[in-house]
């Protein structure tokens, strides 16, 4: 009885941090929207609140806590808190996301078995997907992540990006060469391309600001910087 309590305790704290990075995240939306220089100084603060037990994080919070009355519009305040606060989280979350693509590209081209690589797949991109909350501070249990998995999969959905779009296409025509040395390689760098596209998505998600002053960032680099070397020079 108390495990379960605990189990269920503990899901209920997981969709609450969940649920938190997306009020601050249409919060942050709403303070620009509005030009409110209140909201968007509530928000920061929420965001010093969010990560101030962090110790990484401490060096960050110092410095956007110093710079935070020098701001005198909404834009301004959230644009501090996008560069100071987010900047190293963002760095953190694309590698979780090159990560990703290697291992999903690797096991690709080097797993004979056809449903062995899908499965394999399918398990790396849920632990990136997981990671990737934890970063931003959403970590989430057993049934938060089966929902954050379902709402990164309505996002790609929503925006198209299941489909191949210019980047994809340029990250693919990249590997034509791979390709043409090995079926496996090409396959390899199809899959990455579209666990890097997954991986984007999570970060729309998870990320509690949307991205304005830092640029969103591509498939066509981080899968670019993730099989770098990854195939010699094929």
């Amino acid at each position: 009885m108390i495990l379960a309590l605990l189990i269920v305790l503990r899901e209920v704290a997981a969709f609450a941090r969940l649920a938190r990075l997306d009020r601050l995240r249409r919060n942050a939306t709403q303070a620009v929207a509005d030009d409110s220089l209140a909201q968007a100084r509530a928000v920061l603060g929420q965001m010093v609140a969010l990560y101030q037990r962090r110790a990484d994080m401490r060096w960050h919070i110092d410095r956007v806590t110093a710079r935070a009355d020098e701001q005198f519009d909404a834009t301004a305040v959230l644009g501090l808190a996008e560069t100071q606060l987010l900047a190293p989280l963002d760095r953190a979350a694309q590698a979780q996301i090159e990560a990703a693509a290697r291992q999903v590209a690797t096991v690709t081209a080097l797993v004979p078995l056809a449903l062995a690589d899908v499965i394999g797949a399918l398990v790396i991109n849920m632990s990136m997907i997981r990671r990737i909350a934890e970063i931003y501070g959403g970590r989430a249990g057993f049934l938060g992540s089966w929902r954050l998995i379902r709402a990164v999969m309505a996002h790609l959905v929503a925006t198209g990006a299941v489909a191949v779009g210019d980047d994809l296409i340029g990250s693919v025509a990249g590997g034509t060469v791979v390709s043409k040395v090995s079926r496996r390689f090409g396959e390899g760098v199809v899959n990455a391309a579209l666990t890097a596209r997954v991986g984007i998505a999570a970060l729309d998600l998870c990320r509690p600001l949307p991205f304005a002053a830092q640029k969103r960032p591509g498939v066509s680099a981080l899968l670019g910087r993730a099989l770098r070397g990854l195939f010699g020079r094929a």
